[in-house]
Formats: structure tokens, C-alpha cells, sequence
């Protein structure tokens, strides 16, 4: 298997968990049934994750890496704000690091402002302790993680039933190749420069074509860009990704981002045909507990 093939096939398996954003929540959500045997230590930690309700009653801390750790002491971000609405609420996972929740907070205030939308509409942070998700997402663990809907906040509260069931409006062409000009806008542009260009901001995830678009139209100040980094899947929302919070030495931060833009021969790798259809890959065994970081265990069974 070439390079190529092997991160294509990678990336492909994160673009359908990407996907699965836009899968329609439930306005009937059920507990989950309790395991059989908790203490087995082949139960995927995601099984145990996903059980959890409330967030560990500990100091805030993120321990780990960003697809392989755990949350403790998160936060709820408000469902409705003045300029943000949560979406899925049936998810619950709408929890973070104080650090991420603030900074949410922070920037959808300044949304009018940045684009002259009304405000930010916020779908999966973490889940309360963090750790593997049942569905979606290898990362999202730390609580450090948020994905941003690429379309205006209405001027007005969204139902239950339309948080739950609407979808955000797909960015991409269907050959994959640009961004699709019909829903594409210069606010997007706006919205995605401003976020980037937040120091706390390590990472933005976008989907290939969108980084295009911001290539061609960022202007002469391009430094902001090298935090645009693109992903499959991410074509209705933008993921944000903050740095791991100053002091917090059990948390793993990414290598630093490559210099320059991105938008030379790395982006155009993206658009081979080798990228675009890459053959099916395996998909991974789920974590179990042994393989995250012993205190993700503390995490998981604090009362």
C-alpha cells in the first residue's frame, strides 16, 4: 500500500464519521441499557463513556491526546445564548473544557461583528467526561474540540424538532473539485479568517474544497491560513481546535502546524484521484480503557 493510499483510506474512514453530523437526532432519546459487565476490560471504552450523563467532579483538566483521552471537570455550553443555539441536543454533547466554553462563548458574541451573521450554530463538542464517542469522531475527547455549523444562526430560537432533524447546507461541489458557488459566501470566508486567527486556536479542520476557496480568496495576509487544515467530510461545518490550556501537563498538544499556507502541492495532493476514492479500509478496533490514560479511569468512575 502506497503513503498516498494509506492516508487516503484514513482519512476517508474520518470523513464518515464527519458525515454523521448531519445525521438527524431523536426528540425521544433513550438510556442506554447498562452493560453486562463493566469491569471487563475488552467493554470499548466508548461503551463506558457514552454512559456517563454529568461531568466528573474534578478539577478541570484535559488528559491525553485529542482521539485518545478524556475531559474532567467540563462544562455545559448554554443551549441558547444571544448569538449561539446548540444543536442535537439529544446527543448531550454539548459539554467542554471551561477554556473551549468560554472561548465559544467569546467569539459568537463577536459574530455580528466578524460577518453579520446573527450568531454561531454550535453542533458536537464533547461528551460529558469526554473519551470515544459511541458514534462519530475519533477526536472530540479532551473537550477541546468544537464543530461549527457553516450557515447562519436564524434571527430567531429553533424548535426542539429543528435542532433535531434540520440539516446545515453542503459547501462542496458534487465532483468534490471546489466549493460549490451557489451557498458559498464571503461572510463564510470572514467567519473562518477571524476564528483562525484566535492565538488559543491550534487547528481548523475544513474540507479540502473549502480550503481551496480560501486560498484564492484570503488577500495578502496569509499567515492565518496554516491553521486551515483540510479533512474530508467537513463539508457543512468547520471543526475548531483549541491548544491544550497553559499548565495542564497531562494533555498532549499536535505538533505545531507546517510553515506556510497550505495551499501549494500539499492541497493539490488532496484533489488526486488516488484521495478523492480511496478503496475501503478496515476500520480500527474500538479503544478499551487500557489503551487511554490511567487517569481517564479516575475520570470515568468519579462520583
Amino acid at each position: 500500500m502506497t503513503m498516498l493510499r494509506a492516508i487516503a483510506i484514513a482519512f476517508a474512514l474520518l470523513a464518515a464519521t464527519a458525515a454523521q453530523a448531519q445525521t438527524p437526532g431523536t426528540l425521544t432519546p433513550k438510556p442506554l441499557p447498562p452493560l453486562a459487565n463493566p469491569q471487563d476490560p475488552s467493554v470499548p471504552a466508548k461503551e463506558l463513556f457514552g454512559r456517563k450523563g454529568e461531568p466528573a467532579p474534578l478539577a478541570a483538566r484535559a488528559i491525553g491526546g485529542y482521539a485518545r483521552g478524556c475531559v474532567a471537570g467540563a462544562v455545559a455550553l448554554p443551549i441558547d445564548g444571544d448569538t449561539w443555539q446548540v444543536m442535537r441536543l439529544s446527543r448531550n454533547r454539548n459539554w467542554g473544557h471551561p477554556r473551549l466554553i468560554a472561548f465559544l462563548e467569546r467569539v459568537g458574541k463577536r459574530v455580528p461583528d466578524i460577518n453579520g451573521w446573527p450568531g454561531l450554530l454550535v453542533g458536537d463538542i464533547s461528551q460529558p467526561r469526554g473519551g470515544p464517542m459511541l458514534t462519530g469522531h475519533a477526536s472530540h475527547q479532551l473537550g477541546l474540540d468544537a464543530d461549527i455549523w457553516l450557515m447562519p444562526m436564524p434571527d430567531r430560537r429553533l424548535s426542539r424538532e429543528e435542532r433535531e432533524m434540520m440539516s446545515a447546507t453542503d459547501m462542496v461541489r458534487a465532483d468534490r473539485l471546489d466549493i460549490d458557488p451557489a451557498v458559498w459566501t464571503p461572510q463564510r470566508t470572514a467567519l473562518l479568517r477571524a476564528v483562525a486567527k484566535e492565538p488559543e486556536v491550534a487547528r481548523l479542520f475544513v474540507n479540502p474544497a473549502i480550503k481551496k476557496a480560501l486560498c484564492r480568496e484570503a488577500g495578502a495576509e496569509r499567515a492565518w491560513l496554516a491553521k486551515v487544515r483540510p479533512t474530508w467530510g467537513h463539508n457543512y461545518h468547520f471543526h475548531i481546535r483549541l491548544a491544550c490550556p497553559p499548565g495542564e501537563e497531562d494533555c498532549a498538544d499536535q505538533d505545531p502546524v507546517p510553515s506556510g499556507d497550505g495551499c501549494g502541492a500539499d492541497l493539490d495532493r488532496w484533489f488526486t484521484n488516488e484521495m478523492l476514492f480511496p478503496k475501503p479500509g478496515k476500520p480500527r478496533p474500538p479503544m478499551t480503557m487500557a489503551q487511554l490514560p490511567g487517569e481517564c479511569r479516575r475520570v470515568l468512575v468519579a462520583q
